[in-house]
């Protein structure tokens, strides 16, 4: 497994990372203690969760999972959406915050988050008033290293700038949407990463499943995938996705390997790119996921992919 460091941060985690948006739900406790163990034994440390996935239950299957073995792991979750019905129990006010980093500590069962994440950006909330606090939760421990999720370019210019002004904690990385068909980041928000050394982490590295090729042109989406409901998989679904995916699988085949796997590699040969957050539902996943930290692409190959790419955009 190869390891990157976390972007301004010293520590370092795996370039596969563990999205664990479904345990407590398709992942029960039993099965999460199985997916940790095989994460130790392949070299994945890195997890990521939030305060809401799952309704709190993937935290709390964490909590117990985690037990005697923090040290092995880089935990990363998020708080800003809703927990509850109250009109401020959401955001990334100091009163909304403080609460939702207890109730995070609680269900990990943990004195400290390695990696807290602000879930999206709050335009009702100052921007002092959420880097102040999130200050305060490093100066305390119960924090080590801040980061953002789906913030622009010039929200975490912003934030950072106001964090250097007044010495405090500054983002490290930032996650975003991000994958071989959605490329919208590479305008501005991967360009600041590189000048002000932010780590990238793109979630959503599959677009739902279609980049691993299973859904075929002009035949129904397999039972039981996402592709059959989700709309943000069916917009996908067009002619010209479809001709991508079948060019890079082929490509994919002939140098021994699956379209999931060069879906990573890809993302993981783009710039400031550190941890490539997967999710998955099933021990196989994870083994899975897991092979495309083995192949590096050569800047050659990252072009020749581009090409087919562009060719089909």
């Amino acid at each position: 497994m190869e390891y990157r460091q976390l972007g301004r941060a010293g520590v370092r985690v795996s370039v596969i990372g563990m999205g664990t948006n479904q345990f407590g739900r398709k992942l029960e406790q039993k099965q999460v203690f199985n997916v940790l163990d095989a994460a130790i034994d392949l070299g994945i440390n890195f997890i990521d969760t939030a305060d809401v996935y799952t309704g709190g239950d993937s935290e709390t299957t964490l909590g117990n999972a985690l037990k005697g073995r923090w040290d092995k792991f880089v935990v990363a979750t998020k708080g800003y959406f809703s927990t509850g019905e109250g009109t401020n129990d959401k955001g990334a006010s100091r009163y909304h915050l403080m609460l939702a980093v207890e109730n995070s500590l609680r269900r990990l069962q943990s004195d400290h988050i390695d990696l807290y994440q602000m879930h999206r950006w709050d335009d009702t909330t100052p921007i002092e008033e959420t880097m102040r606090t999130l200050e305060n939760l490093v100066s305390s421990g119960k924090v080590r290293y801040i980061g953002a999720s789906a913030y622009a370019a010039w929200q975490l210019a912003k934030a950072n700038l106001l964090a250097e002004m007044h010495s405090w904690t500054s983002f490290v990385t930032v996650q975003s949407h991000y994958h071989m068909l959605e490329r919208e980041v590479e305008n501005e928000v991967i360009p600041y990463c590189i000048e002000d050394n932010i780590g990238f982490i793109p979630y959503f590295p599959l677009a739902g499943g279609f980049l691993t090729g299973k859904y075929k042109r002009g035949k129904y989406a397999p039972a039981g995938s996402r592709g059959e409901s989700s709309e943000y998989v069916q917009k996908y679904m067009t002619d010209k996705n479809y001709t991508s995916v079948e060019k890079l699988s082929t490509w994919a085949e002939e140098r021994e390997h699956t379209m999931a796997e060069l879906a990573h590699a890809w993302l993981l040969a783009q710039p400031q790119v550190c941890s490539v957050i997967s999710g998955l539902t099933k021990l196989e996943h994870l083994q899975a996921n897991s092979k495309a930290a083995d192949w590096v692409l050569e800047a050659e190959e990252v072009e020749t992919i581009n090409a087919i790419l562009a060719d089909d955009a």
